[in-house]
């Protein structure tokens, strides 16, 4: 029984992914559930630094449970962490964690906000991170959060008092609102703001604290707890079929490319939120005692409550369209109470009602996905009232011009179907993430428009009202214009509708390294976003470099199509490097950004546009050893580094190797946390070790030891830590000076670890066997020396190099240092092979 309810679990998961995208269409259990909440005047804001951080079992409690408006504010989009589910990194990453939060929310029921702060990586204290970040624009963005959200009560994950004690985001994030909380109702603050929201004063802030703050469960018992709630999370919804942890579950699961896919939990737990500010609890109970949280709070709301309380009591899960003509009478004495904040949230829920009851299906769907500036596009556009309630659809508009009269009365489950064309203004701006629409800095994203802080994605452009008359009520409902279509093999499907420029641009390779004075073909590849593109690109290019020919001609037919164009690029005699940006000139205008599509099942399509740029570098670089077996572990781009620099690289899986196999390489280098998430590499040790014996080299790229799947991690005893160097510019000192990887065959000095990006390096060894050699030393301020950044032990006729340096992040970059070390990595003994065999001879 235990095992089908587990396969049950895994095929509703799944089912999510695959309708990611898809239009939920509501149950009479769901209608039900949303009369609650409507009936509901209360709210809740969880504060805390990045995705993933955010405790889904309390915002899906006090969303469920509570029946509280709920939010999540982060303050970064988790732009520095690690991908285990594809390449993207930086602006990229940031943005399916982004959509990863907002699927989580779907599923908890929660909201999503943001602060404008980058997140640029780990930070050990919050004083690193304020001097990154612009700390009075990330205030200026949490105070908005809480005018705009108007949260009763505040609950932070972090613990303000705790600095240095854990990342420094964290703490950072939880010292914000402890600012913000005093601030948030002072109109000498942020006056600007105060245009378009107004000052709040939150009622309560809690510190959702646990037993790990304090060390252990025994130490936790003990303490006095008089300031604490504590909250059973584990409740069962059989509305839902489901527990609020098991909910909190598939919520939490939705960050992928962080690796918290998980089992769903069930039964009674106990959360704990410690009272930090604002008005004291007399029976710490109920955390929204001494508010009102029904329709009295606000002027005029008792004859709203009264129709609406009756629905909620007397609601019919058979017939809900029974309930529009009372849902429409509180519409109307809605739309006359003063209360801006409630009006506007409880009308949007309102009339979310009012649609779900009549069973109406409103849907808006372009014959493409995408569309340029100044192209007409086809909708196909369906409407369908699913009630007996008179429904009439008066007309069809947009914000940009469009309109249509329709005069139709909609029959009971009669389908109309409309072809309507609309035109995309022609200086329409091509669609992509707001905050990455303009440069910003380390630690912030730069947002000119003010109404565009705070929000979790850049509103849609492109909508169509359907202004109805129902019950001869007028209401008007917005959807947004999207792409559905079907794959043979997947079925129905769903993409939203953007904008794209007419063309787009991009090199092929974001890292150029030239190892030698010859020259190297590249290819520019441009992409039409309308049909018969004509014109030219050139690639512009440092003055010390050379890109032949000048400009080629661009002439693509069909929208969508590509066309590539190939060009020389000469290096320099002497060690360069700089930037190459292709540009495409079309009637006058010139296109240098590139059209980036993110396409991952469990979150919706994007569309991101970047400058399209790469880097090139003119590098004096020796290397010993040809063919390289890369083993992919969580996700990086290193092997297509090692390719650019001339290595044979092949990619091979744990179930592949073999001895006969191992013996076609040179060396072995094993990606970033594939100890962690290659459940078969453990039973793979022994081979890789007899490599190593035998000859070969093997490099292990960094692994946490949090979910280490193997027993020996190296053939000689390592024990790994949470060690870290966090400060890309700090100083490395030679341990060994005179090792064979510190000379051979590249000559490494202090100028080889200038222009690191993000860190030096993450989770590096605290204990090791004397086989072992520590190469270098580093550490970050105020720190003690890390020494297991690099570690060299021979083993047999081979090397085993253990290293946490960061090449995942710094040879995409094309750190040309970080290149030769590697390299010398890879060629350690092998010029006393060399000799070995000349000797022999």
């Amino acid at each position: 029984m235990q095992k089908n309810l587990s396969y049950l679990f895994i095929f509703l998961f799944s089912c999510l992914f695959l309708q990611a995208q898809k239009p939920k269409t509501p149950a009479s259990a769901d209608i039900y559930q949303a009369i609650q909440k409507l009936n509901f005047l209360g709210s809740v804001l969880y504060v805390a630094a990045h995705p993933d951080d955010e405790n889904t079992r309390l915002i899906s409690y006090m969303s469920n449970h509570i029946k509280a408006r709920t939010g999540y504010l982060s303050l970064t989009r988790g732009d520095g962490g690690q991908n285990l589910i594809g390449p993207e990194l930086r602006e990229l990453l940031g943005v399916i964690r982004t959509q990863e939060l907002l699927a989580a929310r779907r599923i908890d029921g929660g909201e999503q906000l943001f602060t404008r702060a980058n997140d640029f990586g780990y930070s050990k204290h919050p004083d690193e991170t304020f001097s990154i970040w612009n700390k009075n624009e990330v205030l200026s963005d949490v105070v908005l959060a809480i005018r705009k959200f108007k949260p009763d009560i505040i609950i932070n994950r972090f613990d303000h008092r705790r600095t240095g004690g854990t990342h420094g985001h964290h703490t950072a994030s939880a010292m914000l609102i402890i600012e913000a909380f005093d601030l948030a109702n002072q109109k000498p603050v942020y006056p600007e703001q105060l245009k378009y929201t107004s000052p709040w004063q939150p009622k309560r802030l809690f510190y959702n604290t646990s037993w790990r703050r304090y060390g252990s469960i025994e130490t936790f018992y003990k303490i006095d707890k008089s300031n604490m709630l504590s909250i059973d999370v584990g409740t069962y919804y059989p509305l839902k079929g489901l527990s609020n942890n098991e909910l909190a579950a598939m919520a939490s699961s939705q960050h992928l490319c962080q690796g918290f896919g998980r089992l769903s939990q069930r039964g009674s737990q106990q959360e704990y939120i410690e009272l930090i500010k604002g008005s004291p609890l007399t029976n710490n109970e109920n955390i929204f005692e001494g508010i009102d949280t029904t329709w009295g709070r606000v002027n005029g709301g008792k004859a709203i409550g009264d129709i609406l309380y009756e629905i909620e009591n007397n609601f019919n899960f058979k017939n809900p369209s029974q309930h529009i003509t009372q849902l429409l009478e509180a519409y109307k004495l809605l739309q006359n109470i003063n209360d801006t904040h409630w009006k506007t949230q409880k009308t949007k829920e309102l009339k979310a009602i009012i649609e779900m009851c009549a069973g109406l299906y409103l849907e808006v769907s372009a014959d493409s996905n995408w569309a340029a500036p100044n192209e007409n596009i086809n909708l196909n556009i369906e409407v369908l009232n699913r009630s007996n309630i008179s429904i009439n659809l008066l007309s069809l508009n947009d914000a940009n011009g469009f309109s249509a009269t329709k005069n139709i009365a909609l029959q009971n489950n009669v389908k109309y179907n409309f072809k309507e064309t609309i035109k995309i203004s022609s200086d329409e701006k091509p669609s992509t993430p707001y905050w990455l629409s303009e440069k910003g800095t380390l630690g912030m994203y730069k947002v000119s428009n003010p109404k565009l802080i705070g929000l979790a994605e850049t509103p849609k452009v492109y909508n169509i009202n359907f202004n109805l008359s129902i019950n001869n009520v007028a209401l008007t409902i917005t959807k947004p214009i999207i792409h559905r279509y079907s794959k043979p093999e997947k079925g129905e499907l769903y993409k939203p509708f953007e904008v794209i420029a007419e063309a787009s641009t991009k090199i092929t390779e974001k890292v150029i390294i030239l190892n030698n004075n010859n020259q190297r073909e590249i290819t520019v590849v441009v992409k039409a976003g309308r049909d018969n593109l004509e014109g030219f690109v050139e690639v512009s290019h440092p003055n010390d470099w050379s890109i032949y020919p000048k400009n080629q001609k661009v002439n693509i037919k069909h929208k969508g199509e590509e066309q590539k164009l190939v060009f020389s690029v000469i290096p320099p005699k002497n060690q360069s490097e700089g930037y190459i940006a292709p540009i495409v000139h079309i009637n006058n205008k010139s296109y240098t950004k590139e059209h980036i599509e993110i396409d991952y099942e469990h979150i919706p399509f994007q569309t991101v546009l970047l400058p399209s740029e790469s880097k090139i570098v003119r590098l004096d670089i020796k290397k010993k050893g040809e063919n390289i077996a890369y083993i992919q572990g969580a996700g990086d781009v290193v092997p297509e580094s090692l390719q650019q620099i001339g290595y044979n690289v092949s990619t091979i899986t744990p179930e592949a190797i073999n001895a006969e196999m191992l013996n076609k390489f040179d060396a072995i280098v094993i990606g970033i946390r594939a100890y962690n998430v290659l459940d078969n590499l453990q039973f793979k040790q022994k081979q890789l070790f007899n490599f190593v014996k035998n000859g070969g080299n093997l490099i292990v790229q960094y692994n946490t030891n949090h979910r280490l799947q193997v027993d020996n991690l190296a053939p000689y005893q390592l024990n790994l830590s949470r060690d870290r160097v966090t400060n890309e510019n700090a100083t490395v000192r030679f341990l060994n000076p005179d090792h064979p990887i510190l000379n051979y065959p590249n000559k490494i000095t202090q100028n080889d670890f200038e222009g690191w990006v993000q860190e030096r390096g993450l989770y590096f060894p605290n204990a090791w066997a004397d086989e072992f050699t520590p190469i270098l030393s580093m550490n970050d301020k105020s720190e003690s020396p890390k020494n297991g950044s690099l570690l060299v032990a021979k083993y047999g006729k081979g090397y085993y190099i253990y290293t946490g340096l960061s090449f995942f992040r710094e040879l995409p970059e094309g750190v040309s240092g970080a290149y030769r070390l590697f390299a010398n990595m890879l060629s350690i003994g092998k010029e006393d092979l060399k000799l070995e065999a000349k000797l022999n001879d």
